[in-house]
């Protein structure tokens, strides 16, 4: 289950957004060839990803940022930058280009921080925009949990999109990073779980100024807990060409 759209187009171009959407395909590119050599790409990931035991040993902070523009693969940067397109926009509508850009790099560097807490000593590079992503979620999920998100539902044969709301899809995101955070060994490599946990709650924290800026709960009764924007439809339409039946 991914989300694939949401509906609510925002008031203003998220310059910011597509910019750094922008910028971590080009950086991606630009290391692309090293994933045919491990060992090359292993140099790479120890000088700018992020190591726990790195930062907790040595006071290497530099992989806290660098780490969050790379990516271990082509899904890997398609899922994030799909989830950045989706739920981005929105936020910086309501935060404005600067502080947006702000509150990304900082949720970002708390994902970071949290991934460390979790594996203190852990030798193995992190990478990738997830952490940071996951505060722009956190963020959405304060602002406009009515919001409408379209989700692909995958049951192996079974494929279907379906509408639910914004709240319902990110609390199950929320839940899934706290479950298997808690069963994972942080030690071990693999999905950097509590990062994802890490930069949610602090994604939240950080728009609380904004939420009440904006009212507070009167902001939800005013929008209904949606973007003030005209929804976008994805509606099926009647097609105008006329069926033809198939002769036996």
């Amino acid at each position: 289950m991914f989300p694939i759209r949401d509906h609510n187009p925002s008031g203003r171009t998220p310059y910011v957004t597509y910019a750094l959407i922008a910028l971590n395909v080009a950086i991606f590119l630009g290391y692309w060839t090293l994933f045919a050599d491990d060992r090359a790409l292993q140099h790479f990931f120890d000088d700018y990803a992020m190591t726990p035991a790195k930062v907790t040993l040595t006071g290497d902070y530099a992989g806290l940022v660098t780490s969050m523009f790379l990516h271990g693969g082509l899904l890997h940067l398609g899922g994030n930058m799909l989830f950045l397109w989706i739920f981005g926009d929105n936020l910086e509508d309501r935060m404005g280009h600067l502080p947006y850009l702000a509150f990304y790099l900082a949720c970002g560097i708390a994902a970071a921080l949290a991934h460390v807490l979790a594996g203190p000593m852990s030798q193995v590079p992190t990478v990738g925009a997830s952490g940071a992503i996951a505060g722009v979620m956190g963020g959405y999920l304060l602002l406009f949990p009515r919001a409408r998100v379209d989700i692909l539902l995958i049951f192996i044969i079974f494929f279907r999109i379906i509408t639910i709301p914004a709240a319902l899809m990110l609390a199950l995101w929320f839940g899934i990073q706290i479950f298997a955070g808690l069963a994972s060994d942080p030690d071990s490599g693999g999905v950097a779980y509590w990062a994802h946990a890490g930069g949610f709650v602090v994604g939240i924290v950080l728009t609380l100024p904004v939420f009440l800026r904006l009212g507070g709960a009167r902001f939800w009764q005013v929008t209904h807990g949606l973007p003030p924007n005209p929804e976008a439809d994805y509606s099926y339409r009647r097609t105008s060409i006329p069926n033809v039946k198939r002769r036996r």
